[in-house]
């Protein structure tokens, strides 16, 4: 039957109960019990002959002459009921008339067994809590468009449990890494999403005007200035959840709005920094990991696509099956020797900005005028080197023109005190040791403004409010970006981030 015809009977159906003296869409529902409970108590209701009272969900409806059964959900688990005829009278033959699979039923009775032993609950009162007026998607098929489930994400959590399970440990990894932090001394702080400037990260902003300022504002694109500025303002331990916004393209590891843990500690280094991630992994890994087993360390099993693994690593159906193991200390290995090993570029200090982006394009890579040489080595690196980490490990001493925002390395100048954490070729979390030299600051910006007028649209603009914060003083400081939601995919295996964004960003049907 169309859709338009079957939404027409339910709507006579509501009519129907509207005349027969019943509100379709009761404002008040009475007491009731979880099914959960009713069925974790359910001998000894059976026994004493109790009634109980129920709510939930139909999602199944059988006729068997003067009698129906029908199978009713809530959130915690699900009931079959008995409707008989001459228990309910005409009560009987108008739930028989107007109550469809979706609608959501308010019952009172007793309990039973069937004759198969199935628990079940003898109607004597009914009383619609909500009638539906589009059919559920069938049980035995459900949404098989990938795309549809994503736009549709409310059919998608009722008739796939698994996906409802997956947002369930979502809320449990968000909220053990809150006590988590919680437990190392930081506050958890909110800071603002509208930003006069851009700034924090190299990225392309969403903008946006509010009409009673009369001022263009952007969506934050990480909220790094103003975290610091609490740091001067005295607060040595902060961290903030929250919504990221960046104006990039979508693939299986980015969407434009993302969630994004970030975190400061006064008087720690990236050293201090990386041993804290290494304590937090270990400890998300106990609790939402593969039991460690005698002998071995904590394991996480993972599909991981993308992740390019050496012979011998993967399942044996295809390759991409991989147990990452959890142990200290990670591996920790340099940006540059990583371009070396996988891209052949054997010393990046000699190469220069045009020979490196001659051997972009031989990767497939393309290269835009206003590129700078950090910027090209860094897609080169994601293209061609990053696939190959599938264990923890580090990756460090990053490019100073890609990375405004950290101290250089005394070392080498060139390179600053920044670290990546990379699990099966996807980046989790990005950490520095925070640059709180003002002026240095100025000059770093001062280049990137440089950078900005020659294309590249993702430069960090000056931001002189910052920079004043900065001249009454920020304490040594290192600080984290963690990637929430690649940080969820890796714990629940799942291979693309739309999977575990309630309402990823789609394109308007």
């Amino acid at each position: 039957m169309p859709l338009e015809d079957i939404r027409n009977e339910r709507i006579r159906k509501l009519e129907k109960l509207q005349k027969s003296g019943f509100d379709p869409y009761p404002a008040e529902s009475g007491a009731h019990l979880a099914i959960a409970e009713v069925l974790k108590k359910f001998s000894a209701f059976a026994k004493s002959k109790k009634k109980v009272v129920i709510a939930g969900r139909i999602m199944a409806k059988r006729e068997h002459g003067g009698s129906m059964f029908l199978d009713v959900r809530d959130a915690s688990g699900k009931i079959q009921l008995f409707l008989k005829k001459d228990v309910l009278g005409g009560n009987y033959d108008l739930a028989l008339e107007v109550i469809d699979i979706g609608d959501f039923l308010e019952v009172e009775g007793k309990l039973f067994k069937t004759k198969k032993g199935e628990e079940t609950l003898e109607v004597g009162e009914w009383k619609m809590l909500a009638k539906s007026l589009r059919p559920l998607p069938e049980k035995w098929h459900g949404l098989q468009d990938v795309e549809e489930r994503f736009r549709k994400r409310y059919l998608d959590l009722l008739m796939n449990p698994e996906i409802r399970t997956r947002f369930e440990v979502r809320s449990e990894i968000i909220k053990t890494l809150r006590n988590f932090f919680k437990k190392n001394g930081f506050l958890e702080v909110e800071t603002p999403m509208l930003h006069p400037l851009a700034g924090g990260a190299l990225a392309k902003p969403f903008q946006t005007h509010h009409n009673a300022l009369d001022v263009d504002l952007y969506l934050r694109i990480a909220p790094e200035l103003y975290l610091k500025r609490l740091l001067v303002g005295g607060l040595e331990k902060i961290y903030e959840i929250g919504k990221i916004f960046r104006n990039e393209g979508i693939d299986v590891t980015h969407n434009p709005e993302f969630t994004m843990l970030e975190c400061y500690a006064a008087y720690w280094d990236e050293n201090d920094m990386m041993k804290f991630v290494e304590e937090m992994f270990i400890s998300l890994a106990k609790m939402f990991g593969l039991p460690a087993q005698a002998g071995r360390k904590q394991e996480i099993e993972f599909s991981a696509q993308g992740a390019r693994l050496p012979v011998g690593q993967g399942s044996a159906s295809g390759g991409e099956g991989k147990k990452i193991i959890v142990k200290k200390p990670f591996a920790r290995v340099a940006f540059k020797d990583l371009l070396s090993r996988y891209a052949l570029i054997t010393d990046y200090e000699r190469e220069t900005r045009d020979s490196l982006a001659t051997r972009a394009r031989q990767l497939g890579i393309e290269v835009g005028k206003h590129e700078s040489k950090g910027k090209i080595a860094d897609e080169i690196y994601k293209k061609v080197c990053r696939p190959y980490i599938v264990q923890p490990t580090f990756v460090v001493n990053h490019p100073i023109d890609i990375s405004p925002l950290s101290k250089r390395r005394p070392e080498n100048p060139a390179e600053v005190r920044r670290f990546q954490l990379i699990v099966a070729g996807v980046e989790l979390t990005n950490g520095f040791a925070e640059l709180n030299d003002p002026l240095d600051q100025r000059s770093r910006f001062e280049e990137q403004e440089k950078m900005r007028g020659g294309g590249e649209e993702e430069a960090h603009r000056i931001d002189e409010d910052y920079l004043e914060a900065m001249e009454y003083g920020m304490p040594p400081t290192a600080g984290l970006g963690i990637g929430v939601d690649r940080l969820i995919m890796l714990f629940t295996n799942t291979k693309n981030i739309r999977e575990v964004v309630l309402f990823p960003t789609m394109r308007p049907k």
